[in-house]
């Protein structure tokens, strides 16, 4: 009998001991290294030209993905896709750009702006933010309610303001080592030095690499311009290692290193001409790879991902339920899905420049679908024309000096569809639309995009004016209402009657309003008494403006 439960005691002090190294065991934490603008222009691409010592021995220890795709060739609609895990086109955040939310908290409440946008039917309107629908969060959001510290550092550029929901802190100083002690963390970390406005920012900068090394693509006339913005543009990349060189630093000496997934990409393609804006690859494809944990996964994947799969991922991967409205698919973790067949890339307006397309892409061939035939394939836009080569490139077109090749970025009109065959002809720059052999295979690929258009509601028909007014009515910014707060046993339980909105919180000692807006929790269980504290609750809604605080002495 004694005997009998010495073994039950000691069944139970092991299965205690189990479940409470159970318990103990570490979330994985992750850091976005996010760079702007550069296609894979890099040597674990086959491109040397650059020399990224940093980034090398990061892909020597990571899975590089070899066909990883912006929704869109421009930073707003695509960063969007990233933090939501939603295509840009389904929520409204597809024109280029819509606010003055590029950095930071973002404006947050619009007004009394003047009207500067001009939309395809030629109607005028003011800046604004995005409404997004109200199922709709960062997927941060979901991060901070199992316990993660998110941090953003410090670009945003998402088409609306962040929310207070999203962030723990979202400044210049926002950094992973301001969490609590063990305390498993998101951080984004934003590398402006490779934007597309360094090629004219650093122009009078020493190059780095010589421009008689670098090799043009095919539409791109090679003139002494050309080939010193093309070498300013790697030189801009060997800037851009050595910042991520100290970030891997900070991050090895933290002692957090082997517990992170870090992940390298770019927003989009490259800056140059015929690149970013563009929904060939030269605008779509991007870098991209990630170091597990431990290096448990290295090597090279041709697996087909969208720039929209990345939120899912990391949820999957920290083993956070994906809301299901989320349209991108895991690639990888827990709820992993199947490889998808496609895709999908996205082109709206452009500053004061308008025109629509779409593309579908496999890892064999790109249907491109124009919608405004009338217009060509180049924008006039004069933030791009601040590019040191475009002066001459466009007096080039002018004087009749440019190849066939060159002029079809600067043809007046372009046809209804394109088809490529991207891997024979990786610049896309020999449509085969033309050819017979291929009609049923176009014929499919077009079926199949205006399938994936209608499933997910496809914005992009509406004029601007017109979608702005249906989330703006009469053309104000909606307000998100004051949060409710009541006091049961001991606890503030919260509540907020506007859709969609999140509630946040901050204990203060003082009754003063507080206008920073870092280091804001986000509301997930009634609020816990604080003697001699007074008690500051809001509400937010991405596009809408926040709720005053409600101040309460505790």
């Amino acid at each position: 009998m004694k005997l009998s439960y010495i073994v039950i005691f000691a069944t139970i002090l092991i299965l205690s001991s189990c479940k409470k190294a159970e318990n103990q065991v570490k979330k994985p934490n992750f850091i976005l290294i996010s760079c702007e603008d550069i296609s894979p222009y890099l040597s674990f691409y086959g491109d040397s030209t650059a020399k990224t010592p940093n980034l090398n021995q990061l892909s020597k220890e990571s899975l590089i993905f070899d066909n990883a795709f912006a929704t869109a060739g421009v930073c707003s609609p695509s960063r969007s896709s990233i933090i939501t895990g939603m295509h840009p086109v389904s929520i409204g955040t597809h024109n280029m750009r819509t606010g003055g939310d590029a950095v930071g908290w973002g404006m947050r409440h619009y007004e009394n702006l003047s009207k500067d946008l001009i939309d395809s039917e030629g109607t005028p309107f003011s800046m604004y933010s995005a409404v997004l629908p109200p199922e709709v969060k960062c997927f941060t959001n979901f991060m901070r309610e199992t316990g993660y510290f998110c941090t953003n550092n410090y670009k945003t550029d998402l088409q609306f303001a962040s929310p207070l929901s999203a962030w723990d802190e979202n400044s210049e100083d926002a950094h992973f080592k301001n969490r609590k002690e063990n305390q498993p963390f998101l951080a984004i970390f934003n590398h402006m030095i490779t934007h597309e406005s360094r090629l004219w920012e650093k122009s009078k900068d020493s190059l780095r690499v010589n421009p008689n090394n670098v090799k043009l693509p095919s539409y791109i006339a090679d003139f002494d311009q050309s080939r010193v913005d093309f070498a300013r543009n790697y030189s801009n990349i060997e800037e851009l290692d050595a910042q991520v060189g100290n970030l891997l630093n900070e991050l090895q000496k933290s002692g957090e290193y082997e517990n992170t997934y870090i992940i390298f990409y770019s927003d989009h393609g490259g800056p140059l001409p015929r690149g970013k804006r563009m929904i060939y690859d030269s605008g779509l494809k991007a870098p991209f790879m990630i170091r597990f944990p431990n290096k448990s996964r290295t090597g090279r994947t041709d697996h087909l991902v969208s720039f929209v799969d990345i939120a899912p991922t990391i949820l999957s991967l920290a083993n956070i339920d994906i809301p299901e409205y989320i349209q991108g698919k895991a690639f990888l973790g827990s709820q992993k899905t199947e490889e998808q067949e496609y895709i999908f890339g996205s082109g709206d307006r452009f500053d004061n420049c308008y025109d629509r397309v779409r593309c579908i892409r496999n890892k064999n061939y790109m249907l491109v679908k124009n919608y405004y035939t009338n217009k060509p394939r180049y924008m006039d836009i004069e933030y791009r024309k601040k590019i040191p080569m475009m002066p001459e490139f466009l007096r080039m077109r002018d004087d009749g000096e440019l190849n066939d090749t060159q002029m079809l970025w600067f043809n007046p009109t372009k046809p209804e569809i394109e088809f490529y065959d991207v891997n024979a002809d990786p610049e896309q720059v020999n449509n085969i639309a033309d050819l017979p052999e291929f009609k049923q295979k176009i014929n499919t690929m077009h079926a199949d995009l205006e399938s994936w258009q209608n499933k997910i509601k496809d914005k992009g028909n509406i004029p601007e004016a017109q979608l702005l007014l249906s989330n703006w009515p009469n053309m104000e910014q909606p307000f998100t209402a004051l949060p409710e707060v009541n006091l049961i046993n001991d606890k503030y339980k919260v509540s907020c009657t506007t859709e969609g909105a999140d509630v946040v919180y901050r204990y203060s000692n003082s009754s003063d309003i507080i206008e920073e807006l870092d280091h804001w929790k986000l509301y997930t269980e009634p609020i816990k008494e604080q003697e001699s504290k007074y008690l500051h609750v809001r509400s937010t809604r991405i596009g809408f403006v926040d709720s005053k605080p409600v101040i309460i002495k505790m």
